[in-house]
């Protein structure tokens, strides 16, 4: 199955996975169920809180529960195909592997926007806050939203497109446990250099961005925040903006481990690293945002309570 003839096409590929030992599968299958369902409640839960609660019925909570949405899609795309991998077969058509990438990059780069928009958030917050409400206006978070829902969906067809006029005939053998850029591109028998050069351009480009607003966002919070005179007031202001940063550094570092990196280097050790952006960070958001902050925390009580009622 690995080596094809050179004249046929490639109709479908097998993901080798994380493990490819039979001994592995079962226990890897009832770690990932187990991670997918936490994922699904976690996110969820958060969602349920921010729509019951009048109290976070503002801009920041929304942007959460918009990320929370788009964390469970990001996951159901990756995870229940995983779980069919470990106890079954490891092919997945050749329309299917596009469209799982499709929707990976997709929903992996809205998520970026939105952490983007989140920080945004705190910086108006915190840096300009008698004009917060006129600045984050409900209108405005609509268009946020959906630039950084519309943008990604671009660049993802753009990726799309251009993988699916290369001829994979070499090989149908993808070495991850998800349809992804750089094993396919490895793949590949015809010339790759308008996939790389357009992963280098306005792949850099759509993943940098959104990267670079979230680090000059924080750093003019940094210097409002040593501006203030009482101890107080600058735990508070962290306080707030805490959570977010943890949440934004496990998921650019992930990232930016896997992608920023010559493709000659792709290894199985950036397969684990891949788990991290994938499927771990969206399964500890939920209780980043809700234990480190007193908000989210009374408005799960405040559901869980109604539910117990």
């Amino acid at each position: 199955m690995e080596r094809l003839n050179q004249t046929s096409k490639v109709s479908e590929f097998i993901l080798l996975g994380l493990s490819s030992r039979p001994e592995d599968q079962k226990p890897l299958f009832i770690l990932f169920f187990i991670m997918y369902l936490v994922t699904i409640t976690g996110n969820l839960l958060i969602i349920l809180a921010v729509r019951s609660d009048p109290q976070l019925h503002t801009p920041m909570y929304f942007f959460l529960s918009v990320l929370s949405f788009t964390d469970i899609c990001f996951t159901t795309t990756i995870v229940p195909r995983m779980l069919v991998n470990f106890l079954s077969h490891k092919t997945i058509s050749y329309a299917g592997c596009l469209t799982q990438m499709y929707f990976i990059y997709a929903l992996g780069n809205t998520d970026s926007c939105l952490l983007a928009v989140m920080a945004f958030d705190r910086y108006v917050a915190i840096c300009d806050p008698f004009h917060y409400v006129t600045i984050m206006s409900h209108r405005r978070c609509i268009l946020l939203v959906a630039f950084s829902c519309s943008l990604p969906h671009l660049h993802s067809l753009l990726h799309i497109l251009l993988l699916n006029h290369l001829t994979f005939c070499n090989s149908n053998v993808v070495y991850h446990f998800l349809c992804d850029i750089n094993p396919l591109l490895k793949l590949s028998c015809s010339s790759i250099f308008v996939n790389d050069l357009t992963i280098k351009t306005e792949g850099l480009f759509v993943l940098v961005t959104p990267f670079l607003c979230i680090v000059l966002s924080y750093v003019r919070i940094l210097v409002a925040v040593l501006r203030i005179t009482s101890a107080a007031g600058r735990h508070k202001a962290f306080s707030t903006c805490g959570s977010h940063f943890t949440v934004v550094i496990l998921f650019y570092g992930s990232i930016f481990y896997v992608y920023l990196q010559p493709l000659s280097r792709y290894t199985v050790q950036d397969r684990v690293v891949t788990i991290v952006y994938t499927v771990l960070s969206s399964m500890l958001n939920p209780f980043i945002y809700s234990l480190r902050n007193k908000d989210m925390k009374k408005g799960l009580g405040k559901l869980m309570d109604r539910r117990k009622s």
